[in-house]
């Protein structure tokens, strides 16, 4: 019987081919669009692999991929640049920067920011709202998606099974008002033009080096207690979204349409052992779990993009693999446990 590890990424270039790869469905999706593919934002932790995939995806070469990021990082530049992919660096907070970028037929809006929030609440807002403004208006005409964020809900009873695309936003701190503040700029400004435009509300990708599943995983290992109080998570395969990333365009609907992206609730309790099962340990719990979860209905999603995820369980081995071989890690924790907002 095959087990997961036998496909398990062993080095960060394994897993970036991985992250990378495009299925028949992703491949489709972009042969039925016309145009270029512009990613703006695309220095982060999911646009370069996410730039390489819709290289990788579209045989016409004679459409590009552009990456627009500051790329503070040479070696992504480089590494985009070797894939194919051609490369601007820009300050998208800078509406004259903005301005000359290249037009293109087919953009996904990447830039925003969560961390430092509550201490940079200012720059919380101009990234993730001023700097929209200039973007939408610039790329008015195109169709489009905008990463958001399921955070735009706010907590949710977990009996209900996850908050839906029409329910009320219902923030809870700077951040989430913030990324609130983003859709209703993007929605604003392409319902002028009655331009097509998809709310990808992204709960908590997951690649490794960073997530819900490798932050747990780290606790199992280390055996550290894990607080039970938010007791149910939803996580996705970075993989699978940015294949959904990139189908999603052509989905993308006037007026806009917003879809959560990501895979079922799962219990934190059910992780834990299943990451604890891999490593051979028992898990150490506390804390009692809230009825209250900042949690996502995938309904919508499996109706317009059906896919076929990565198993949990194979994720949870591969991180646990992962970690073990010291693979590198972001240390960028998605704070998945904060309950007041405050990031």
């Amino acid at each position: 019987m095959a087990s997961p590890l036998d496909s398990a990424p062993t080095s960060e270039p394994s897993l970036e081919a991985r992250l990378a790869a495009p299925d028949e469905e992703t491949v489709h999706a972009l042969e039925s669009l016309s145009g270029d593919v512009l990613i703006l934002g695309a220095g982060g932790k999911m646009g370069p692999s996410l730039a390489r995939l819709a290289r990788r995806a579209i045989a016409d070469r004679s459409r590009r991929v552009i990456a627009v990021s500051r790329f503070s990082d040479r070696a992504v530049a480089d590494g985009l640049e070797t894939a194919g992919v051609e490369v601007h660096r820009a300050d998208l907070s800078d509406p004259r920067a903005v301005e000359g970028l290249p037009d293109a037929a087919n953009v996904i809006w990447m830039a925003g920011q969560k961390f430092g929030t509550a201490g940079d609440p200012v720059g919380t807002w101009t990234q993730n709202v001023v700097a929209s403004v200039h973007a939408a208006e610039r790329y008015a005409g195109s169709r489009l998606v905008c990463f958001s964020t399921g955070n735009v809900y706010g907590p949710s009873a977990v009996a209900h099974g996850g908050s839906q695309e029409g329910d009320a936003l219902l923030p809870d701190g700077e951040y989430a008002a913030s990324c609130v503040g983003r859709e209703r700029v993007f929605e604003s400004i392409m319902r002028r033009s009655a331009s097509p435009l998809l709310l990808f509300r992204l709960f908590y990708a997951c690649d490794l080096r960073y997530g819900v599943i490798t932050e747990l995983a780290l606790k199992v290992l280390q055996r550290q207690p894990i607080d039970l109080t938010t007791g149910w998570v939803n996580t996705i395969w970075q993989g699978d979204a940015n294949r959904l990333a990139l189908r999603a365009l052509l989905v993308a609907n006037a007026p806009a349409l917003a879809l959560n992206i990501t895979g079922p609730m799962v219990r934190v309790r059910d992780v834990a052992e299943r990451l604890a099962t891999h490593a051979g340990v028992s898990p150490v719990f506390t804390g009692s779990e809230s009825d209250h979860a900042l949690v996502g209905n995938v309904d919508r999603l499996e109706e317009m993009l059906p896919f076929t995820p990565l198993p949990l369980d194979t994720l949870c081995a591969w991180a646990v693999a992962w970690i073990r071989s010291n693979g590198k890690l972001l240390n960028k924790p998605t704070k998945f446990e904060v309950r007041d907002g405050t990031y």
